[in-house]
């Protein structure tokens, strides 16, 4: 691919490019953390820094979370450390994990072929809405997806060019992915190297440049202390998180063995419906680029046939890992949307190289594809100035929380979630929210003379006991919730009036 890019051209990709980061830094606290995966981790990492337990993350106070390593968890309560706990604290550690694996892919393009293919990929990547979202979301999937990229772009440097650093950092982007979500990072990175390299007839040089030995001690050093110490603080964590998170929730659909919440039971392949949403837009434009250049396309991927065959293999090993499993999520599709615009970067410079003319490139229709990348941020934006004036519901206790405190300013009272808690609710409480998971349990707090404060689902409102309606008053309704006040009774009105007390 010899042709290059105009300078104005170049610098509206610059400039698409750069606005994208900065929507995303700018909208990290422009909304509340959402139920449940936000919330959890960013309760956890919470936990994590209050209790200063850094081996094992805690569900909840004294109750060990073995679903996931810690590392996005430790990247999280560090930046808690730093900026104080917030949503923006909470969600930094991805954006800037995210702009590493811009740089990379930035990076890779350049090398591979010119500093145009790798603007053009970093554009696509950082506006496909899979990327954007995770971009600044509490998830532990962005900590891996940046392990697996530097593990393949690794290994792709070290094939074609050699150089003992770029050894090791294969072995330091397994060892992220081994703390982020554990040894999915081996198969998901182990499979396309593998596959590729019969493809190409290239095992036996998998043996020279490769430091095995010591790049495999280094690994071991970087990931082996912790497994150790999270099973002897926590005995059973192994069992759980290699048989029950790693084979049965991916085996099983509907697997109930969750210890954390509820399965995600979808129908096999839904992971490919997935991706295409997750590569939006550019799941509509790139097709139509092809579709306009076949006979090129075919020429330009016969000349680049190790390279792309590599891209291939990267992208499609997670989906067709997914297509069998019986509970998954959308951020699956992380790990091969990396590739994927890569593959997409190529196919936009073939079609910009084939409407070349002497006013230089890409001014017919494609002057315009640069501005299709700010789709997805801007819808972001007003997804979120819907939600902040109530147009569109939330899942958060943020704003039910407020309305507790300042009601809490002028009379105490405890805050009692009846039957559940979500994660957000302890978030914004700083873990005092309360959980009563029977109407029996929520009893117990009606015999002392403190004026609690409930909270339920106003869908359960018509199925609260007689004995709890006539004590609690409806004080406001949140997104769907209830903050209920304890009605004052006559010993607690003589006690008050004994105290002092304004009830």
């Amino acid at each position: 691919m010899t042709a290059s890019l105009s300078p104005t051209y170049r610098k509206w990709l610059w400039l698409t490019l750069l606005s994208i980061l900065a929507l995303r830094l700018f909208t990290l606290d422009a909304y509340p953390l959402q139920d449940t995966t936000e919330a959890r981790y960013g309760e956890i990492a919470r936990i994590m820094l209050e209790t200063q337990n850094w081996v094992t993350p805690q569900f909840d106070y004294g109750v060990p979370f073995w679903g996931k390593p810690p590392l996005a968890t430790w990247l999280s309560a560090g930046s808690y450390q730093l900026f104080g706990i917030t949503e923006f604290a909470a969600r930094l550690p991805s954006l800037l994990l995210a702009i590493a694996m811009l740089a990379l892919v930035y990076y890779l393009g350049k090398r591979q072929h010119s500093t145009d293919l790798g603007l053009m990929a970093a554009t696509i990547l950082a506006s496909s809405l899979m990327f954007f979202v995770a971009a600044g979301a509490v998830l532990m999937d962005t900590a891996l997806v940046t392990g697996i990229t530097l593990s393949m772009i690794a290994f792709w440097r070290i094939m074609n060019s050699g150089g003992r650093i770029w050894g090791y950092a294969f072995f330091i982007g397994i060892s992220i992915g081994l703390l982020a979500k554990g040894p999915l990072a081996l198969v998901l990175i182990g499979t396309p190297i593998g596959f590729w390299s019969l493809w190409q007839g290239k095992i036996r040089q998998l043996f020279k440049p490769i430091p095995w030995f010591s790049g495999g001690l280094l690994m071991l050093a970087l990931t082996l202390p912790w497994y150790i110490l999270a099973e002897l603080r926590t005995p059973g964590f192994l069992d759980y998180f290699i048989i029950g998170e790693h084979w049965n929730r991916f085996t099983v659909s509907g697997w109930q063995g969750d210890l954390y919440g509820s399965a995600h039971a979808r129908p096999r392949g839904t992971i490919w419906l997935y991706a295409i949403a997750a590569l939006l837009p550019w799941a509509l434009f790139i097709p139509l680029l092809i579709w306009r250049r076949v006979s090129g396309s075919r020429i330009f991927i016969s000349q680049n046939h190790s390279w792309h065959i590599y891209l291939g293999l990267w992208a499609i090993t997670p989906l067709l890992f997914f297509t069998f499993a019986g509970n998954i999520l959308a951020t699956y599709t992380l790990p091969s949307i990396i590739p994927m615009a890569l593959l997409g970067g190529e196919i936009w410079m073939q079609a910009c190289a084939a409407n070349d003319t002497r006013e230089g490139l890409c001014k017919t229709r494609l002057k315009l594809l640069p501005f299709a990348g700010m789709a997805t941020p801007l819808l972001l934006v007003a997804a979120i100035n819907l939600q902040n004036n109530g147009h569109i519901g939330t899942k958060s206790q943020k704003e039910l929380l407020a309305a507790y405190h300042q009601q809490q300013a002028i009379s105490e009272g405890r805050l009692i979630y009846l039957l559940k808690r979500p994660f957000s609710a302890q978030f914004y409480s700083r873990g005092k929210a309360i959980e009563a998971e029977s109407w029996q349990q929520a009893m117990a707090y009606f015999e002392d003379d403190i004026r609690d404060y409930y909270v339920l689902k106003n869908r359960q409102l018509q199925n609260l006991p007689d004995k709890l309606r006539s004590k609690l008053q409806v004080t406001g309704q949140y997104h769907g919730y209830s903050l209920l006040r304890e009605v004052a009774t006559k010993e607690t009105v003589q006690n008050a009036e004994k105290t002092g007390e304004l009830l």
